[in-house]
């Protein structure tokens, strides 16, 4: 392996004590609300993950955990609740949502002074016209481990592979803002290989297992996996071949260990960010 390892999971441990600190030097106590529709594995876990993270930090969680058959109206009166509770400075949705209840309706019902995930209309509205308060997790600690690794983003091709509005497009806003020059590829892309030889940062985000081949990568690109895929074996692999990119690429994440630990981290310097915003508003 000739490329540097980006260590996600250090920088996330440095990250979440960071946070600590700040609400420890605040006097504040920040409140977060996760809620979980359903018994989805994988969310379960992220949902415990996210919990344990925020207590360390010294924030108040509360996990709303609700049965797979609660009603669209149902989710919402919650998230009304949420909303006018001053105890409680985020809310997070745990995504995917069960059948019959559309996500778009939910995230848009959150108040976006308290919505930590960064997708609600408004926000995403502010970060596209650069002047963010609350930036979706994954894509803000992309951000964070690039410039932890002294990566060069203004002027640089910033190339990103997939175009959800959760990882993508907030992604290739935030590049964008620093001054890079951005291109996503998608689906409908003609030629994503060659799309990605010509980038000096890679960031992938599709959710295909090891999709990213060498061939695609310029000779010491930075590349930056944000997938994470289990297959058959158990293994979790992400949307980059990861040992054979490791050779050619300049600096790359693992996975896991990678952004996935820098998504949680930055779910908490969101919720204390959210938390000061709130209380210097009501003081105003």
């Amino acid at each position: 392996m000739t490329a540097r390892l980006i260590d996600g999971k250090s920088l996330a441990a440095a990250l979440r004590a960071e946070v600590a600190g700040k609400v420890a030097a605040a006097r504040v106590t920040p409140g977060l609300a996760v809620v979980l529709v359903g018994e989805d594995p994988a969310s379960s876990v992220y949902v415990r993950t996210k919990d344990r993270a925020a207590r360390e930090a010294g924030i108040h969680a509360r996990t709303i955990r609700l049965p797979a058959e609660t009603s669209q109206d149902a989710l919402l009166a919650t998230i009304r609740t949420l909303n006018a509770d001053p105890a409680i400075d985020g809310i997070l949705v745990q995504l995917p949502l069960p059948r019959g209840i559309d996500p778009r309706v939910v995230i848009e019902a959150i108040d976006p002074a308290k919505d930590v995930d960064g997708f609600h209309p408004a926000n995403v509205g502010y970060l596209t016209n650069g002047r963010p308060a609350l930036v979706p997790c994954t894509p803000l600690g992309v951000m964070k481990l690039l410039r932890a690794a002294d990566v060069t983003i203004a002027g640089a091709r910033a190339l990103v592979l997939g175009r959800s509005a959760i990882v993508g497009r907030p992604t290739a806003s935030l590049l964008l803002a620093a001054d890079a020059t951005v291109t996503i590829a998608h689906s409908r892309t003609l030629d994503p290989a060659g799309e990605c030889r010509r980038a000096d940062i890679l960031v992938a985000a599709v959710g295909r297992p090891e999709m990213v081949t060498a061939d695609w990568i310029k000779p010491g690109a930075t590349v930056i996996d944000v997938g994470i895929n289990r297959l058959p074996d158990g293994r979790l692999v992400g949307d980059v071949a990861f040992r054979a990119v490791a050779d050619k690429a300049g600096a790359i994440t693992p996975v896991p260990g990678g952004v996935g630990p820098m998504t949680v981290a930055c779910l908490l310097e969101n919720t204390l960010t959210a938390a000061l915003l709130r209380r210097a508003g009501s003081r105003s």
